[in-house]
């Protein structure tokens, strides 16, 4: 309905490929012989989120199911936890099951909706979640309902007060300053996690404000043996991040995206 999938295996990867006019083509790999590793840096780079939390999350809300990569890895991690995937596309949702072994049961759960419904009517419901990531793409960039100002607000309002939200979007975008003006906006000062090698950006934000380097340090190292399994090295992800509380790299005068002005099909590139 929204696009062509396409799955292409070679000797050592299966990735999910929506086929639109854009170089960013894969929207999920995994290793045939390994399904467990991680292949993505950005996906790596999300798990940053975990170096931040105070406690470990038992409720979890997953904005844009992919190949369900996230998913998986965050059930054999926390298998008590309770995830919500949340996906606009029905046939992502068969394709992530049949071809990357999408894992579901009684606490980890897919449903078709859009994410902006979805988060709207979870406040309506006053429901809280310790972990938001968004990662919803149209193969071209994220959708411009999700990136402004009043959707962020209500992302915001059902999040616990510990709670961590990781939105997945680009270093290396025309909408970095919008993006930027609008996450402080809403949330205040946040973490920007970024790796040289990769175009992806993760925007880190908390409801209790931003931890210290001592204590995401500390934590790297009680997670360092639980994630290495999954190509995860915490300890080098405590290098890649960077606080706008230190350097905020966009005009002060940036424009915050709106419900009235988001314009991410004009600047995405």
């Amino acid at each position: 309905m929204y696009r062509n999938i396409v799955v292409e295996d070679d000797n050592v990867l299966r990735c999910l490929r929506f086929n639109v006019r854009t170089s960013k083509t894969n929207q999920s790999c995994m290793f045939k012989d390994d399904p467990n590793k991680l292949v993505f840096n950005y996906t790596k780079l999300l798990f940053a989120s975990l170096l931040v939390m105070e406690e470990a999350p038992k409720n979890i809300l997953i904005i844009g199911l992919g190949g369900g990569t996230m998913s998986n890895a965050l059930h054999q991690i926390y298998p008590e936890a309770i995830i919500e995937n949340v996906e606009i596309d029905p046939a992502v949702i068969k394709v992530a099951r049949e071809y990357f072994g999408f894992f579901e049961n009684g606490s980890v759960t897919s449903k078709v909706q859009d994410g902006r419904i979805f988060i709207k009517r979870a406040g309506l419901k006053q429901q809280k979640y310790d972990w938001i990531i968004l990662d919803a793409f149209n193969g071209d960039y994220i959708p411009e309902h999700l990136l402004t100002r009043e959707f962020l607000a209500e992302a915001k309002q059902i999040l616990t007060p510990k709670g961590v939200l990781s939105s997945n979007t680009f270093s290396t975008s025309e909408l970095y300053a919008h993006e930027s003006a609008t996450y402080l906006d809403v949330f205040g000062d946040f973490f920007n996690v970024t790796h040289e090698n990769n175009g992806n950006r993760i925007i880190l934000t908390t409801n209790f404000g931003l931890p210290s380097e001592t204590i995401i340090s500390s934590r790297a190292k009680e997670l360092h043996d639980t994630l290495k399994p999954f190509g995860v090295n915490t300890i080098e992800l405590t290098t890649f991040f960077t606080s706008t509380k230190d350097e905020k790299d966009w005009p002060s005068d940036t424009k915050v995206l709106t419900d009235q002005y988001s314009p991410a099909n004009l600047l995405k590139n």
